[in-house]
């Protein structure tokens, strides 16, 4: 398997792999792929951070890291949101989503960035160094 980053040729296999990836997802609006296209066209974009896994000549999985701010009353911090992390259903359960995540986690490092947040299953995530919100000073929530 192959991770690298995502390039505009990329878009059209990416866009049916998200939308067949969320298709039965209980927690899921279905409309992934759209978001994706909207990030893409936006300033939070970092192409560095929109990454494909091949397998076979064939895009199998794909995460997107993008930029945010969170604000509170006195200070603002830039970090980088994970949405979403996808993997086609015939390759899922065999640590390709896994891949994405330790690969996009070492370009974030790479790139300066020093957390990231997501939206997800609480009990998949930890395992990358995820904690829930609240249970993390704001300043001390560092990516693994």
């Amino acid at each position: 398997m192959q991770i690298r980053q995502e390039n505009p040729g990329d878009y059209k296999a990416v866009f049916a792999l998200l939308e067949h990836a969320f298709r039965n997802e209980v927690h899921s609006d279905h409309k992934e792929q759209f978001l994706v296209e909207d990030l893409r066209k936006s300033a939070q974009f970092i192409p560095e951070l929109s990454l494909v896994a091949e397998l076979e000549n064939k895009i199998v999985g794909y995460i997107l890291l993008t930029k945010i701010k969170i604000k509170n009353t006195e200070n603002e911090y830039t970090s980088l949101a994970l949405a979403p992390v996808a993997v086609h259903p015939d390759y899922q359960n065999q640590g390709i989503g896994a891949e994405l995540i330790r690969h996009a986690h070492q370009k974030a490092k790479e790139l300066n960035f020093d957390s990231i947040i997501l939206l997800g299953h609480q009990d998949y995530y930890p395992k990358f160094g995820y904690k829930p919100a609240k249970s993390i000073p704001l300043d001390r929530a560092p990516i693994n």
